[in-house]
């Protein structure tokens, strides 16, 4: 039945392979633009952003999104009756069989899947003239507009076989014309004097070719200059480029007129208009309505306060302290007008996340050409309100989840702009190590709350709040949360105090700062070790076999297994009779010790993040995030206790002391409209001291939908070792991923990958296998590499992902490493929400 329905979805879709198949009889299908740029073909991506038509998006060289238009038919019925008419043998057989209503139903259908064809694919494009026409005047216009004023383009329809034709595109650009003499033409004294200051940082220099983009620059420059320095009416309309003379023969010079208006028309309140001198102009008032409301803006403000010159109002009672709200309010009576200071004021007040609504307004003053007053109207969002998110999860370890997460939030809690979150998490889902288990499809839960409070500004001792200037938007957060898990490997229960710090440092850059991220992790349920970690059970099971020189000998999972490691490690004889068994030992007892173990990880951590993607529709941009932590230092000074390991402890937990880094690095290229390249690199490493072991928590793991794919999480490493465990983990970590992105049809998108790295160990641990550990540039034969394809549904509020992953190299492979499992039966698929970075 599945070939069947898989062959007849494939029928379907070659019956419309044929990408002429709705085109009339005098239309020619777009095949290809070609730009000769004189007697060179085009190398210029500028240029190809000025053609008008452009062929049917191709997906791995095929035109699939056309395809899949051709599945519809635009000329097919829209309504019931229209189509009942052109079908009326099937409408009127299903009429007789069933019913009306159900002839009607199947009609719709039929409409509504044409409908569906139609929209999500896309439709041929058929070669226009007056398209042609317009690419032309493009063209024109572009290299006109960069100095090639005599250019001469024009085009050529190259007819091909099928209906198909290619449009070549010939441009003969000429001689560039370049700048002469640019003189200046200012009368009024105040905008010369401050053109001047800044006359060396002029797009317009003599000798260069003339292009009209500097000229924008130039406007831009002269007017933000301006704006910035108190000419509040100045706009670009306030000045103009004249004698630009393109027609000079045979020098291909043009001399430049720059005039600057010394007068600005504004309205008066009778109506009239009147030119006023250009001026530089003070702020006067200023003027913060705290609870603004249109439906009350008529309203009187019954409640003021004056704070260094700022005045707050409310039409009740002000619920904003005056002094903490001015930390976010950089506009000051006296000051010269400048947007700078009104757009920092309006990005900080945002920032807060308190109001809805932030309006900065400039009145000018009557009979008063030299002030300016500010009303700042601000409307807040309401005091309390609750929030609800929702999580579908999915891991080798979760089957499948279902998480939740509700808030209550309280915001201006104590009248500086605080927002107080309180939160209650749970998660259901179906963990893989309790699939076998009887009962309800959610076999796994977890609970937890957490409270937050953030503060808009630095709260630290000794004036260090002040280190960081206000304008970078500073930020503490103080955060307390716990958590408690059932049949989640031992079920641990979680306990987290975290104060941090973090401001923007300019629009690209930030930093965290976490003076206090302490974390306590309780294991419940020590005895069930060997019931979850099954691998480690049958791989001591057969050490003992060995052992106690009995074949049919079986240790009991829950009493025996623990008592019996611990006799095989002080046993030397067995050491130097059976090393290979003495070493697996070995490392289940030190596995054993860790995850069992409860920790104590009090954390100082300094993150640095560089982002210059502009907004979410920049798919060209670069990401680089460090991050350096240290566990315990502090803490290990302040308690000289140990316990059984020679580990230290506080309050007789295991204190986890270790110095960590994290870097990672994202770039991403736009290939075209519907395609993007996408690059991630990611090296981490953890290095215990003072006879610490790192908590399984924090050490690193390979595999996974958003790592390495062609490996479920956990599955891969540490090194070429292959440990036939269930969580494989390790201290040192390299990851890199290439991805190609690409458009099919309508909200579905299509990607092809590259995934390449691999854990090792790096602690000299008498522990760790000589395959685990990392060698320097011996090890780089230890990288697994994986590669495969996805497809991902996007939802507009989220992206449904699935990745098909395949393993190129496998390092744990003794001969035949590359390409040995590359096939669909060794293949992993990975669904994941949103993309893998």
């Amino acid at each position: 039945m599945k070939k069947i329905v898989i062959l007849f979805f494939l029928t379907l879709f070659l019956s419309s392979c044929s990408s002429i198949k709705r085109l009339g009889e005098d239309d020619l299908l777009l095949k290809q633009n070609t730009i000769v740029v004189d007697e060179k073909k085009n190398t210029n991506s500028d240029l190809n952003e000025l053609l008008v038509q452009k062929p049917n998006i191709k997906t791995l060289g095929l035109p699939l999104s056309l395809y899949f238009y051709n599945l519809g038919d635009k000329n097919k019925p829209n309504t019931v009756n229209e189509w009942g008419i052109k079908k009326p043998k099937t409408y009127n057989f299903i009429k007789n069989i069933f019913s009306e209503k159900q002839s009607i139903s199947y009609a719709n259908s039929m409409i509504g899947l044409n409908n569906w064809f139609l929209k999500n694919g896309q439709a041929p494009v058929i070669i226009k003239d007056e398209k042609i026409t317009k690419t032309i005047n493009n063209l024109t216009a572009y290299h006109k507009n960069n100095g090639y004023f005599r250019v001469k383009a024009q085009s050529s329809i190259e007819v091909q076989k099928n209906k198909k034709a290619i449009v070549n595109y010939t441009i003969d650009k000429g001689r560039p014309t370049f700048l002469d003499s640019i003189i200046t033409n200012i009368k009024s004294p105040v905008l010369d004097s401050l053109y001047q200051s800044q006359k060396s940082l002029s797009f317009l220099k003599k000798g260069d070719q003339f292009k009209e983009a500097n000229f924008i620059k130039e406007a831009s420059r002269i007017t933000n200059l301006y704006r910035n320095n108190g000419i509040y009416h100045f706009t670009e309309n306030d000045l103009g480029y004249y004698n630009i003379d393109s027609a000079i023969t045979n020098s291909y010079k043009t001399n430049v007129d720059l005039v600057i208006f010394d007068k600005k028309r504004v309205v008066k309140k009778n109506g009239d208009y009147e030119l006023k001198l250009f001026d530089i102009l003070k702020l006067r008032k200023i003027n913060v309505y705290t609870d603004y409301s249109f439906n009350k803006k008529n309203n009187p403000y019954l409640d003021s306060i004056n704070y260094e010159g700022v005045t707050f109002h409310a039409h009740k009672k002000i619920k904003y302290n005056p002094r903490l709200l001015s930390e976010s309010i950089f506009i000051r009576p006296n000051q010269v007008y400048a947007d700078s200071t009104r757009n920092l004021t309006r990005k900080h007040l945002k920032s807060l996340r308190n109001f809805k609504i932030t309006n900065i307004q400039y009145e000018t003053i009557k009979d008063n050409n030299k002030q300016l007053d500010v009303n700042i109207f601000l409307t807040p969002l309401d005091k309390f309100s609750l929030d609800l998110e929702t999580e579908l999860t999915h891991s080798n370890i979760r089957d499948l989840g279902v998480s939740g997460k509700f808030s209550f939030i309280n915001r201006n809690i104590f009248r500086g702009a605080e927002i107080f979150k309180l939160s209650f998490l749970s998660s259901f889902f179906n963990a893989s190590q309790d699939a076998n288990k009887e009962g309800s499809f959610f076999n796994s839960w977890e609970i937890g709350a957490d409270m937050s409070l953030e503060i808009p500004r630095f709260v630290a001792p000794f004036g260090l709040g002040k280190l960081v200037p206000k304008r970078m938007s500073p930020r503490t957060m103080f955060t307390l949360g716990t958590s408690i898990q059932q049949n989640i490997g031992l079920d641990r229960e979680t306990v987290t105090a975290l104060i941090d710090y973090k401001w923007q440092y300019n629009d690209k850059k930030t930093i965290q700062l976490d003076v206090f991220n302490t974390q306590y992790v309780r294991n419940l349920r020590i005895g069930n070790y060997f019931d979850i970690y099954n691998s480690e059970y049958i791989k001591l099971n057969s050490i003992a076999k060995i052992f106690f020189d009995d074949p049919n000998y079986t240790l009991e999972r829950q009493g025996e297994t623990v008592s019996f490691m611990k006799t095989v490690f002080n046993d030397e004889e067995f050491q130097t009779s059976n090393p290979d068994q003495y070493r697996n030992n070995l490392n289940i007892l030190d596995r054993y010790n860790i995850i069992t173990s409860d920790f104590l990880i009090p954390t100082i951590a300094y993150s640095y993040t560089f982002n210059n993607q502009s907004d979410f529709r920049d798919n060209n941009f670069s990401f680089f995030k460090v991050r350096v932590a240290n566990s315990g230092n502090i803490g290990g000074l302040l308690s000289n206790k140990k316990d059984s390991n020679n580990r230290k402890t506080i309050f007789n937990i295991p204190l986890a002391q270790y110095f960590k880094t994290d870097i990672e690095y994202k770039k991403f290229w736009e290939v075209n409209n519907n395609s993007v390249i996408g690059f991630r690199s990611f090296i981490g490493a953890i290095i215990p001291y003072d006879n610490s072991v790192i908590p399984f928590t924090k050490s690193y793991f390979a595999g996974g939908s958003n790592d390495i794919r062609a490996w479920q999480t956990y599955d891969l490493g540490p090194g070429s070792r292959n440990s036939g465990l269930e969580y494989n983990i390790g201290s040192l970590k390299f990851l890199t991923s290439a991805e190609y992105r690409f458009d099919l049809f309508g909200s579905l998108k299509g990607a092809l990958f590259v995934d390449a790295g691999n854990i090792w160990d790096i602690t000299n641990s008498i522990f760790a296998e000589e395959k685990a550990t990392f060698n320097g540039f011996k090890s780089i034969k230890d990288i697994a590499v994986g590669s495969g394809f996805g497809l991902r549904y996007d939802f507009s509020f989220l992206v449904f992902r699935l990745d098909l992953g395949f393993k190129m190299h496998e390092p744990h492979l003794e001969n035949n490493k590359w390409f040995r499992n590359y096939n669909f039966s060794n293949a992993v698929y990975n669904i994941g929400i949103n993309y893998p970075f």
